[in-house]
């Protein structure tokens, strides 16, 4: 072998290891595109939304995807209100899957100069600002009154709703779902507990009541029983209460109040009701959907709850999922073989959801 053959040898073995390199390369930056993992290296204030930077390629991209505008005016590097909202609602999976699927998020810093302060000054908003979020036509036509001073993850998902509504775009069932908890969550709920012969048969039933936000079955003064959360301003307590009587899920009740009582001596029989003793948690929560591969699926507490009684009617669950959240699910479905952990139990929506993604790595798309 020549000199000369030597040196075209190692100059081919050269070009196949840059090949591979950038291949590699290459596939880490479309999978780094998939799946939400966290990503730590953009400013805290951010949260996990994907955000464009720039005003101009943001009205491009949501004519041409027929999409709205969500712009985020924010400090960065802000005060604790900032990082809050960042840390809090931009953080939340399914806010930021409806943020980056349903509308073209765009982030504009109130207090930087250049392109930022050109943007921030024709919209009229202050430098060194709390967050502000405003949803739009690429038109600049608002479809909600401007988000401020509302810091809440209800307040976006709200605006989100309302948004799309005005707009005549479809609000997906997971965001609506997402809507419904959240509000709750922040205004009044109340609490009811029926007790019935299976309190699995009773969660399955109660969970498609509208107005009714979360089901646990458990034990109480020697009764099989479901505590209810639910809005009391989609529906009464009288009402939910003849509902579930109707579904023979509600031989004895358990009150809270006076005003619970005496509906429900009304509707039961003073025999039939009882004051609130001390509820012990059942140890197999969510009955039909601990059976499947849906437990291993971070869900909300509404989410689980509908996902349950579908599962427990035969009727397929993946209306009340997102699409990112059916994509776990199918890689689940096609992973069997790794470790997945319980996320029906888990009590943390956001820290079960990472807890999955680190188990799957980069698979969900981000668009």
């Amino acid at each position: 072998m020549t000199r000369g053959d030597v040196i075209n040898i190692s100059a081919y073995v050269l070009s196949l290891t840059l090949l591979l390199t950038m291949t590699l390369f290459l596939s880490a930056r479309v999978h780094s595109q998939d799946l939400q993992i966290p990503d730590n290296s953009q400013p805290v204030e951010l949260g996990q939304v994907d955000w464009i930077r720039n005003f101009d390629e943001g009205v491009k991209l949501a004519k041409s995807q027929n999409k709205l505008l969500l712009v985020l005016f924010q400090e960065v590097p802000g005060c604790s209100t900032s990082s809050g909202y960042g840390k809090n609602v931009l953080s939340h999976p399914l806010i930021v899957e409806a943020i980056e699927t349903l509308f073209v998020p765009v982030a504009i810093y109130n207090n930087k100069g250049g392109e930022d302060a050109n943007v921030l000054e024709s919209f009229g908003e202050p430098s060194w600002n709390n967050p502000v979020v405003r949803i739009m036509t690429p038109e600049r036509k608002e479809l909600t009154p401007r988000l401020s001073g509302n810091y809440t993850k209800s307040g976006l998902v709200q605006a989100m709703v309302k948004a799309l509504e005005n707009s005549n775009k479809s609000v997906p069932q997971y965001l609506s779902l997402l809507a419904q908890e959240l509000n709750v969550r922040s205004g009044t709920k109340e609490r009811a507990v029926f007790a019935m012969h299976c309190f699995w048969v009773g969660e399955g039933k109660l969970a498609n009541v509208k107005g009714v936000i979360s089901t646990e079955p458990g034990f109480m003064a020697g009764y099989e029983v479901v505590e209810l959360e639910y809005n009391s301003e989609i529906i009464s307590f009288k009402d939910l209460l003849k509902i579930a009587r109707a579904n023979n899920v509600a031989s004895h009740v358990f009150t809270v109040n006076g005003n619970q009582s005496a509906a429900a001596k009304e509707i039961a029989g003073e025999g039939q009701v009882s004051e609130l003793g001390t509820f012990r948690a059942d140890s197999s929560p969510k009955y039909y959907l601990s059976r499947t591969l849906y437990r291993h699926v971070p869900m909300t507490n509404l989410q689980l709850a509908r996902v349950n009684a579908a599962i427990g009617s035969f009727q397929s669950p993946d209306t009340f999922l997102s699409p990112r959240q059916l994509e776990l699910y199918e890689y689940i479905r096609e992973h069997k073989e790794l470790d997945w952990p319980d996320a029906a139990s888990a009590t943390d929506f956001n820290s079960s959801w990472d807890q999955v993604l680190s188990l799957v790595g980069s698979r969900i798309s981000r668009r």
